[in-house]
């Protein structure tokens, strides 16, 4: 009779023991997933159950490791990930540099998340402000979030806007062509531009940090402002001693800019155009000309180059070769030191100035046209 009972026993323990298990195995393999998965999100398909099961359960105590900052007060600091380098590695750097306060507890969820294989060589600016997670999918994408948008001395606003597209700011040449062709409503320079005038001209020449998904009139504003800050009061004073107005001024700097190779020749050629300017002259200026032709579709720049015969003969009020006194507006962007140049020129009695034979890219000045034409180089 006790043998019948003792096999009972063992199969009742047989029995809940297999339950237990079944229980166990149930928790491990369901209810662990299913608990990471409401806190970090699904995990990489590529995972078999029981990597999936043991990082479960690791991530889970590991919760606050993950999702606080190691230090709230904080300052940024450059990472730089190197190409090849491993998650192992990254996440053992990253706690060096107090940036995260575990590297384990970092590398396993990198790898329960299948972000490890993603992680992008690059640099960035990291803080201990940031958690863990956050820091983790900053690694994804090595894309800065400021890009450097360069303004060159002499462009046209056409020119600015051809940079764009590589630029990695989302401004379409477009967008930016039709914002650029009205004044915008900005302090200053909203009561010193004619009605109608574009902002050719004040869009200052200089290397811009940006936000990536700044705005056009975000973009344009920035400039301005620039503007405004570098061309202060005493510049501004100066035009005033030469008898221009700001929008006048501009527009002489521009073509000041154009003319000068050599920067320090900007104060006497902007000496010559004043001169000719008070004596009732023409400004007989190539850049005026190259404004108004526009594109030149067989050079592929804006600025052809050189001038014929006929293209002085092109009829447009910018044409100062036919037309007395500046042309209607600015007709590039000009350097700060040739509006300096404009504000403070050079005291001379000249009136002409060509292109120096030796191509230095100098010039040599003249007072009357037969010096002028006794500079001319010989063949």
């Amino acid at each position: 009779m006790k043998r019948p009972a003792i096999l009972r026993s063992c199969l009742f323990f047989l029995v809940t023991a297999f339950c237990l298990l079944a229980i166990l195995a149930g928790w491990v393999f369901f209810k662990l997933p299913a608990d990471a998965g409401c806190v970090y999100g699904p995990p990489d398909q590529n995972l078999d159950s029981i990597e999936r099961a043991y990082l479960s359960a690791r991530l889970l105590m590991q919760v606050d490791q993950l999702k606080k900052p190691v230090d709230p007060l904080g300052s940024e600091q450059p990472f730089e990930v190197q190409l090849g380098e491993t998650t192992a590695k990254i996440s053992s750097r990253l706690e060096s540099n107090g940036l995260v306060p575990s590297a384990d507890a970092l590398r396993n969820y990198l790898v329960y998340a299948g972000l490890d294989k993603f992680l992008q060589a690059g640099e960035y600016s990291l803080s201990p402000r940031m958690t863990p997670l956050e820091i983790a999918h900053i690694l994804l994408d090595a894309t800065p979030s400021e890009v450097i948008f360069n303004i060159l001395p002499g462009w046209r606003l056409e020119e600015v806007a051809a940079a764009l597209p590589t630029s990695g700011l989302d401004i379409s040449p477009q967008v930016f062509l039709v914002n650029a062709s009205k004044p915008a409503p900005v302090s200053v320079l909203e009561q010193n531009l004619p009605a109608g005038a574009s902002l050719e001209g004040f869009l200052f020449p200089d290397a811009y940090h940006l936000p990536r998904q700044i705005a056009v009139d975000g973009f344009i504003r920035t400039m301005l402002e620039n503007f405004e800050i570098k061309v202060n009061d005493e510049i501004r004073q100066g035009f005033q001693q030469q008898g221009l107005d700001l929008y006048q001024a501009v527009s002489l700097a521009s073509i000041v800019e154009r003319e000068a190779v050599v920067e320090d020749e900007m104060p006497m050629i902007a000496s010559v155009f004043l001169n000719r300017l008070s004596a009732g002259m023409k400004l007989d200026a190539d850049p005026t000309v190259q404004y108004a032709l526009g594109y030149n579709n067989v050079q592929k720049t804006w600025w052809t180059n050189p001038l014929s015969l006929a293209n002085l003969e092109n009829d447009s009020p910018y044409n100062t070769y036919r037309y007395l006194g500046l042309p209607p507006g600015p007709i590039a962007a000009p350097s700060l030191n040739a509006l300096r140049a404009v504000a403070f020129p050079a005291k001379t009695p000249y009136y002409y100035f060509r292109s120096a034979c030796d191509g230095s890219g100098r010039h040599t000045f003249a007072v009357t046209f037969t010096e002028h034409q006794e500079n001319a180089c010989g063949e």
